[in-house]
């Protein structure tokens, strides 16, 4: 009964696997239809319907690595280099043999040179070349991404040199700015200084001016006093009375007194004038 089981279970697996393979088999062939109309769209410059049935092929069999193989191509002649190199990396992850490798590891080099990543594009093509050392169109296009890769890296270096240059100069016209504004400022502090001292010393020889007028006021005082001096000299001594002669002011106070005597004896005369006159109670007739 054990090798009855067995050989039923065995049977049936067997029928399952054919059915497996025959659904394998079919999607194959229908990728296969996909990708040749792919081709054919694609000659004609339909690239629209090229990239539509190189999608159904890939959908219907995703271990393929033709129809990613060639979807990369008609994205590389449309100029979308992004994702020509995922179709085209996606076809090297699955080819299974070292032409279909080297076919898809030379396209991604192709790919990397149209971006100017010369690195990578060396490394592409040392990895076709490791599937098929004889293919020397890859040996040429690798040969030529080392020469731009040399010309690329001189001329990174030429551009930090120039840059590290222009820092230097930018570096060195900041230091002479900064002189330049320290000798500037420099400047201004030392004329601020000579004007104060200017003012100091203009305010100092006014006020040794003034000095000197108030002085010369005071001695063109004592010169007129001085020069006065002569005069009263001579006033007072006009002034001081002789021997035996009155002095002015005794004079003038002998006149008083005479004065004051006359009008004395007048007020006498006047009175006994006014005691002889008669007087009259009635009016003359």
């Amino acid at each position: 009964m054990k090798k009855i089981a067995f050989i039923i279970i065995l049977i049936g697996g067997l029928v399952q696997a054919q059915e497996v393979d025959k659904e394998k088999e079919k999607s194959l062939k229908i990728a296969n239809n996909f990708t040749w109309e792919g081709n054919k769209d694609l000659s004609e410059s339909d690239f629209v319907n090229a990239e539509a049935n190189y999608r159904r092929a890939i959908s219907k069999n995703a271990e393929s690595s033709i129809a990613p193989y060639n979807l990369g191509n008609a994205y590389y002649e449309n100029e979308t280099y992004s994702e020509a190199f995922g179709r085209f990396k996606q076809a090297g992850e699955n080819a299974t043999n070292k032409k279909d490798k080297h076919r898809a590891y030379h396209n991604m080099g192709n790919v990397f040179m149209k971006n100017k990543e010369y690195q990578k594009a060396v490394d592409a093509y040392k990895e076709a070349l490791r599937n098929d050392p004889t293919d020397e169109e890859t040996r040429y296009n690798l040969a030529l991404a080392k020469e731009m890769l040399k010309k690329q890296q001189e001329e990174e270096q030429k551009n930090d040199q120039n840059k590290d240059d222009q820092n230097q100069e930018d570096q060195k016209d900041q230091k002479d700015q900064n002189e330049d504004k320290k000798e500037g400022d420099q400047n201004e502090d030392n004329k601020g200084d000579q004007k104060e001292d200017q003012d100091d010393k203009n305010k100092e020889e006014g006020d040794k001016g003034e000095e000197e007028k108030e002085d010369n006021k005071e001695g063109e005082g004592e010169d007129e006093e001085k020069n006065d001096e002569p005069y009263k000299a001579e006033e007072q001594k006009q002034q001081q009375p002789r021997p035996n002669q009155l002095s002015p002011q005794q004079v003038k106070n002998l006149l008083e007194a005479m004065q004051n005597e006359e009008k004395k004896v007048q007020e006498k005369i006047d009175a006994q004038k006014v005691k002889g006159a008669k007087i009259q109670n009635e009016k003359d007739w």
